[in-house]
């Protein structure tokens, strides 16, 4: 036990202080990002650092694999150098039986990751998209779906406006039993809309079946209402920005994400993106165990073998590999290409077996 606990730490402790490393190194190169993105926008260097400080978990939370593989690394070879790997194998400890404190600190960052920090990301993910709409087009636009049906904001120099749905066909194109309300600069509303259906076409929404009131002080809202069989409105809200807004899972975080998928089913969109995502971060902890598998796999050996660069590296191309097809999967769940529960859990499985497999050829000959 133990022997257990001094393993632990010392994988925990080359986590830790890699994330640390590549925590500093995403904030500088993501700083400069950030100051060449908006450098037409003339904001200031804390302006700068707020957005690189918003866009850094993501960042963060997207390399988590590559940072467990590297610690596994760190570890293994640093028990090797100081021959603690040999004198653990010599006192008759298998592979898998060193590997199980690396391994169980690994499933319990994963599940942190899962329960903690995605709603970080979440959280910060939606607040720099906010920032970055707000520096680009001062409060252009929002959008939010609830049981109330969907609702979507845009503002120009004429004001803001309003906008609440009760429905969507399937690609955000078509809202249904639409509602437009007008704010002067001032703030204050002055006019309502609503129609049968309203589309997005070329920078202006098309409605038809409108019924407009104004809603100016002193003026009878319901006597001067005016009927269009087609009404146009102007708008700089784009289809892709909706569409992006809304099949975007990571600005949700996982103990939202079953209310949203209900809430997207409700508003006639399709929720498959989501339900991907949200499997996918459940069977996140697995996959990273699967990391430091594939890292241990390659790394096990004393380094008087020699071959230790080929052996990292062959260890972070496998990983990347790994990566690369849990990406690939779940690409193909979102298009309906394959089930959900495939997408999401296959591939932790077979990086498992496929580590295990190496492992214990490696202990086997």
């Amino acid at each position: 036990m133990i022997l257990h606990f001094y393993f632990a730490r010392r994988f925990l402790t080359g986590f830790l202080l890699i994330t640390g490393v590549l925590f500093a190194l995403v904030i500088l190169v993501d700083m400069v990002d950030q100051a060449r993105k908006f450098s037409s926008y003339d904001i200031s260097w804390q302006r700068v650092l707020g957005l690189t400080l918003l866009n850094t978990p993501e960042t963060l939370n997207l390399i988590l694999p590559l940072i467990m593989i590297l610690a596994t690394v760190v570890l293994f070879l640093s028990l090797a150098r100081s021959s603690e790997l040999v004198v653990t194998r010599a006192a008759g400890r298998s592979a898998l039986s060193a590997l199980q404190a690396p391994v169980a600190v690994a499933f319990i960052i994963g599940i942190m990751a899962v329960g903690m920090l995605n709603p970080i990301v979440a959280a910060t993910a939606k607040r720099y998209t906010q920032v970055t709409e707000n520096i680009r087009a001062g409060g252009a636009s929002a959008l939010s779906i609830s049981d109330e049906g969907l609702w979507l904001r845009q503002g120009g120099d004429p004001g803001q406006t309003v906008i609440r749905a009760w429905r969507s066909n399937g690609d955000a194109s078509v809202l249904y039993d639409v509602t437009f309300i007008s704010y002067a600069p001032e703030g204050g509303p002055n006019r309502r809309i609503e129609a049968t259906s309203a589309s997005l076409e070329d920078g202006n929404w098309v409605l038809t079946g409108a019924k407009s009131w104004p809603l100016e002080v002193g003026v009878n809202a319901e006597g001067n209402a005016a009927y269009f069989e087609t009404l146009t409105l102007p708008s700089n809200l784009t289809l892709d920005r909706i569409r992006e807004s809304i099949s975007d899972p990571g600005a949700v975080s996982i103990y939202e994400l079953p209310a949203f998928i209900h809430q997207l089913e409700q508003a006639g969109f399709s929720p498959r993106r989501h339900k991907v995502w949200l499997q996918t971060e459940l069977a996140r902890p697995f996959f990273l165990v699967a990391m430091v598998l594939v890292a241990s796999a390659f790394t096990m050996r004393h380094t008087r073998f020699g071959g230790t660069g080929v052996a990292v590296l062959a260890s972070v191309l496998l990983g990347f590999g790994l990566y690369f097809i849990r990406s690939f999967a779940q690409i193909l769940g979102e298009n309906g290409q394959i089930p959900v529960i495939l997408a999401a859990w296959a591939p932790p499985a077979a990086s498992i077996l496929l580590a295990l497999g190496l492992l214990l050829h490696a202990e086997d000959g």
